[in-house]
C-alpha cells in the first residue's frame, strides 16, 4: 500500500465513519490532514486524537464561502494541498412516492452539489503540483437501488462529474477516481432511523459473506492518495464484497 509522506489532504465529512478512519490511516502513512464537517465537537475530537498532523476546519459542503475557508485554512497550516477526499454525503430511504422535493434536494445538495464545490475549491491550490482527487460515490452509483431514489441520483452523477473532471484537469496532473463503497459498517448505516434493514444479514449473502469494514475504504483512499495510483484517473473502485457482480 502505497505511502503519502509530505502530502497534504483535505477529508469532508471527516468527523466519523469512512472519513475518520481514512483521516486515521493517511497520518499514518505520512500526510498531514485537515478534517472539514458540521460536526465541530466530533471533528475537533478527532483531531485532537489524531494529533500535530490533523486540524479541524468547519465545513458545509453545500456553501461556496465554506470550501474557500477550508482550502485558505489547509495552505495557511501547511502550504500545499495534495488530495481531496469528498467523503461527505448523506442517504434518505424512502421509496420514490413517499420522497418530497425537499428531501430530495436535500441529497442532492450536499452529495452532487458538495461534490462540485469540493472539486471546483480545490483546482487553484493543486494547478502548480498536480494532485488526487477521491470522489467517494457508491455501489448506488453504479446500478439500480430501491427505496434511495435521491441517494442513487446523486451518486450517479458523481460517478459521472468524476469523469468529466478526470479529462478536464488532467492537463494540470490532478487525478480524480470515485470510490464505490458497498454497505460499510459505519454509524450511518447502523442507525435505524436511517437504515430499517439488517445489513448483516443482508450482506451475508454477498460473495465475500459479511458487511465492510470503514478501514477497508480508507486503504482504497490511501492507495488513490498516493503514487502508486499515478496512472489511473476518470476510473471507478469497487469495495461491496461482489455485490454488483452479479446475480448469487
Amino acid at each position: 500500500m502505497g505511502r503519502v509522506d509530505g502530502k497534504v489532504v483535505l477529508i469532508s465529512g471527516g468527523a466519523r465513519g469512512q472519513g475518520a478512519h481514512e483521516a486515521a490511516l493517511l497520518i499514518d502513512e505520512g500526510a498531514s490532514v485537515m478534517i472539514g464537517d458540521i460536526r465541530q465537537e466530533e471533528g475537533s475530537a478527532v483531531a485532537t486524537r489524531l494529533g500535530d498532523r490533523c486540524r479541524y476546519v468547519p465545513l458545509d459542503v453545500t456553501d461556496e464561502s465554506d470550501w474557500e475557508r477550508a482550502v485558505d485554512a489547509t495552505l495557511d497550516t501547511w502550504g500545499r494541498l495534495d488530495v481531496l477526499v469528498n467523503n461527505a454525503g448523506i442517504v434518505d430511504m424512502t421509496p420514490i412516492e413517499d420522497t418530497t422535493r425537499e428531501a430530495y434536494e436535500r441529497i442532492i445538495a450536499v452529495n452532487q452539489t458538495g461534490t462540485f464545490l469540493g472539486m471546483r475549491s480545490v483546482i487553484d491550490a493543486m494547478k502548480d503540483n498536480g494532485g488526487s482527487i477521491i470522489n467517494i460515490s457508491s455501489t448506488a452509483g453504479l446500478m439500480g437501488v430501491p427505496g434511495v431514489m435521491a441517494y442513487s441520483a446523486s451518486k450517479w452523477a458523481v460517478r459521472g462529474m468524476t469523469k468529466s473532471a478526470a479529462l478536464e484537469l488532467a492537463r494540470y496532473g490532478i487525478r480524480v477516481n470515485s470510490v464505490h463503497p458497498g454497505v460499510i459498517d459505519t454509524d450511518m448505516v447502523r442507525d435505524p432511523n436511517v437504515n430499517s434493514h439488517d445489513a448483516d444479514a443482508a450482506c451475508a449473502k454477498f460473495p465475500i459473506p459479511r458487511i465492510g469494514r470503514p478501514e477497508e475504504c480508507a486503504n482504497m483512499v490511501l492507495f488513490l492518495a498516493s503514487d502508486e495510483s499515478s496512472y489511473s484517473t476518470g476510473a471507478e473502485f469497487v469495495l461491496d464484497g461482489g455485490y454488483t457482480v452479479g446475480r448469487f
